[in-house]
């Protein structure tokens, strides 16, 4: 076995594991999403969409089992989008209602109508973070957010946060500390491959075939 042909093959193969696994966790660890004040986490549902990029977006009111929820509830969109919201008919009579922020978002008088609509165009002036509510349903928890634009604050949501505040998001993020460790097993696993490779002129799993 030539130093240089095993130090040559195992060098680059290991290179390759560390770039890949230093991109996921670089990758994990940008994900972020706007710090959204306490009325708006505490809205039933919880469902989130970044809709940056789209120029229409639909809010359903009266969302989930129960219909005290808007979908999406928590929603990041850019300046010009249209967002839509349309009743589900479910969960009695809904409004639409800031409670505060930018965004002047009022539907009216409550209505259970399903299929009824309410459209609010986005603009440069509704920039920031904004809290909604359904006035009927304050107390049973129907409340929404919108987040428009870039200027907003954000919380890391990925990366090497720790461990995550709700249990069931256990798993999701890739911390940076476990993809260090697989970078480091990947690394070791590669050199053992390459230098029976390279040794006897097969894989470690079949024996000692070769020629010595």
């Amino acid at each position: 076995m030539k130093r240089r042909e095993f130090v040559r093959t195992a060098g680059g193969a290991s290179a390759a594991v560390a770039a890949s696994a230093g991109a996921t966790g670089t990758a994990a660890a940008q994900e972020a999403e706007p710090d959204w004040p306490s009325g708006v986490t505490g809205g039933n549902l919880g469902e989130y969409q970044d809709a940056r990029g789209e120029s229409e977006v639909t809010v359903e009111v009266g969302a989930g089992s129960d219909g005290l929820a808007f979908a999406p509830t928590q929603l990041w969109v850019d300046t010009g989008t249209t967002i839509t919201f349309e009743w589900t008919g479910n969960g009695g009579d809904h409004n639409v209602v800031t409670v505060e922020g930018e965004a002047s978002l009022d539907s009216g008088d409550p209505v259970g109508e399903e299929g009824y609509t309410y459209e609010y165009e986005v603009t440069e002036e509704d920039a920031g973070i904004t809290h909604y509510h359904c006035s009927p349903h304050d107390a049973v928890g129907m409340h929404g957010g919108i987040a428009v634009g870039e200027d907003v604050p954000t919380v890391e949501t990925g990366g090497n946060t720790g461990w995550p505040e709700n249990i069931a998001h256990v798993g999701v993020p890739l911390h940076a500390h476990w993809v260090g460790i697989a970078a480091i097993l990947g690394i070791a696993l590669t050199f053992v491959f390459t230098f029976y490779l390279l040794k006897y002129g097969e894989s470690a799993h079949t024996g000692h075939g070769g020629a010595q």
